[in-house]
């Protein structure tokens, strides 16, 4: 296997002190890159085989002596806590930014379950399945970082977009974020001498055509600007961002091992876990980098271990897909210039696997009873269901799932159906 070489990690500031990297052996660069090569093949080509693998993977905790499943009562005493101001999980997302909801991409989850991976990828289906076709209710089958984020700010909002799947306007925000992204991702495609600014910002014009035609919802955002103004400024916004991250990292000097990646992984419990990656790092002495593009502003810093969830909680389904605990965590904040990095630990991952397993029962139990209620905060004003909220006079549409009896015992708790 021929090896190139990869590009050096650039390290960020910190707006937290960093934890020590934890203590592995040390592989040959070619043996960490067919370790990343066999995440790749299985989590792009055959998501099917590495939840087997995964399933088969022999689980810390049963190596002790417990089960995956004897975790579960344990992490249902933090059901309630998820669900809390101060949730150590995902923390109040409304009080980390007051002014805008942390939304800076076309939802990812809708994407995978579409098969539209990546806006700037060769293949799209061109449409979003909660528009294109009337939507289907059907239980939740698995999480992703996004989805887990709506259940902690609020269980009604989950509902709406996950079984209800009420459709939502596009926003300026999230449609330029997933510009960005396109173009960030699509400026690899060049040698690295090649990768400059003036190059990123030329690239903006062709994503944002290929995002019209692939999402033609977006074309309303400016349906009312016929001079073009706000579409202008929108665009220099764009451009902007793009540019500000050449102050942050060298494209020169890296080459990513993946880009857009997306990655799957079943825990023994049965749930699934699902997301993409937006670009993933390999040092040329095998270490995994994984990295994450925000267009937003970072939050301050008591809200840093939220801002790191779903860091971690992609960091955990790679080391269930192929045991590999990735070397650090990078969150890259065009919006404001920072970086933020982490290098987990075995524990951190466990401790999240925990609480997910945690956030899945809260989700059981509330799809099981149709009991989804509303969380009042600062994000409420940016909703698009307001008209079906309670808190501001509306009624849900009603519930489309059978209702269990309380009192009633479940026997199957595995995954459900396709999200």
């Amino acid at each position: 296997m021929v090896c190139g070489r990869r590009g050096t990690f650039r390290p960020g500031t910190p707006v937290f002190p960093r934890r020590p990297p934890p203590s592995r052996s040390r592989l040959g660069d070619c043996q960490w890159r067919a370790v990343w090569s066999g995440v790749m093949e299985t989590s792009t080509e055959g998501a099917a085989q590495a939840r087997g693998e995964a399933a088969a993977q022999p689980d810390p905790q049963v190596a002790a002596g417990g089960t995956a499943s004897a975790a579960v009562p344990e992490a249902e005493a933090e059901v309630e806590t998820l669900l809390e101001p101060t949730a150590p999980l995902g923390g109040d997302a409304a009080a980390a930014a007051p002014s805008e909801p942390e939304t800076t991409e076309i939802d990812a989850d809708e994407a995978a379950v579409t098969g539209a991976l990546s806006i700037a990828g060769a293949q799209d289906t061109g449409a979003d399945e909660a528009t294109a076709t009337p939507p289907v209710a059907v239980p939740p089958a698995g999480l992703s970082p996004s989805r887990a984020s709506d259940f902690m700010q609020c269980p009604l909002l989950y509902r709406f977009r996950v079984i209800d799947r009420l459709p939502e306007k596009p926003s300026e925000a999230a449609t330029r974020g997933t510009l960005v992204h396109a173009v960030l991702e699509r400026l690899f495609d060049a040698p690295a001498g090649e990768r400059t600014a003036p190059r990123a910002r030329a690239l903006i014009p062709g994503q944002w055509d290929r995002l019209r035609e692939n999402r033609p919802e977006v074309v309303e955002l400016f349906a009312d600007d016929p001079g073009g103004e706000r579409l202008a400024r929108w665009l220099g916004e764009a451009e902007q961002l793009v540019e500000r991250w050449f102050t942050l990292e060298d494209p020169t000097r890296l080459e990513p091992a993946e880009r857009e990646l997306f990655v799957e992984a079943e825990l023994d419990s049965g749930l699934r876990l699902r997301g993409i990656i937006d670009r993933v790092d390999v040092a040329p002495t095998g270490e995994v980098r994984i990295v994450d593009y925000k267009t937003g502003k970072a939050p301050r810093p008591e809200y840093a271990e939220g801002a790191l969830f779903q860091m971690k909680f992609y960091a955990l389904v790679v080391w269930r897909l192929k045991r590999v605990i990735p070397r650090r965590l990078q969150l890259v904040y065009l919006g404001s210039g920072d970086v933020l990095t982490y290098d987990p630990v075995l524990a951190d991952l466990e401790r999240v696997e925990r609480k997910l397993l945690a956030l899945w029962e809260a989700i059981r139990q509330a799809t099981e009873s149709g009991d989804w209620r509303p969380r009042p905060t600062k994000l409420c004003g940016w909703c698009d269901h307001q008209a079906h909220c309670p808190e501001f006079g509306g009624t849900p549409p009603p519930y489309p799932l059978p209702v269990r009896a309380v009192g009633s015992v479940d026997v199957a708790q595995g995954r459900m159906g396709p999200d």
